[in-house]
């Protein structure tokens, strides 16, 4: 299940990354870069939940795909966040937060993994929330402009940074709380 049609758009989404970065180095007016990385962003989000849709509607849900898809979800979203400090559109403080979380959780699932107790730590809708905080304040910040003419994206792309900010410590802690029975079972 390597070179299912989800698996395939998961790595699109992967592929997407370098270009996205790449955006902001061409030689064009700034305004355009903007909507040109957006655009990719945009596109490269609504896949992570097509990919899903259809790994389970064609009946293509695999073990590989179930890893990759969230990997190409946190160095889309990392990636992205990187881009947005670089650039001064987001405060270095939520770079630390959004990546060090991903690193944490990451490790954490990897470790219960390895003891038996994944189930701890499944996935959960708190983790979706603050997914999708992340792919909504992303594209604002990428933005970075009066959209229709009424809305200031770098405003709500900095309102929307912090709640996903925040939202990612609140799930760190949700998973932690999950895997700590497990974490004292096994350090006695």
């Amino acid at each position: 299940m390597f070179f299912t049609i989800p698996t395939i758009m998961t790595w699109a989404r992967i592929a997407a990354i370098p270009l996205i970065v790449a955006v902001f180095y061409l030689p064009i007016e700034p305004a355009s870069r903007n909507l040109l990385a957006t655009t990719l962003f945009v596109v490269s989000a609504a896949t992570d939940w097509l990919d899903g849709y259809l790994a389970r509607k064609l009946n293509q849900v695999s073990s590989f795909g179930a890893f990759l898809d969230p990997v190409a979800d946190k160095v889309l979203v990392c990636a992205c966040v990187l881009v947005l400090v670089h650039l001064g559109r987001a405060d270095v403080f939520v770079a630390l937060i959004i990546i060090g979380r991903e690193i944490a959780i990451s490790a954490l699932r990897e470790w219960m993994a390895q003891i038996g107790a994944s189930n701890s730590v499944a996935v959960h809708m708190i983790g979706k929330l603050k997914t999708f905080a992340q792919m909504v304040a992303i594209p604002f910040l990428l933005y970075d402009g009066m959209l229709l003419g009424v809305i200031d994206t770098r405003l709500w792309g900095v309102w929307l940074i912090w709640l996903a900010a925040i939202m990612t410590v609140w799930s760190m802690v949700y998973y932690l709380q999950k895997a700590l029975p497990e974490i004292r079972a096994r350090s006695k």
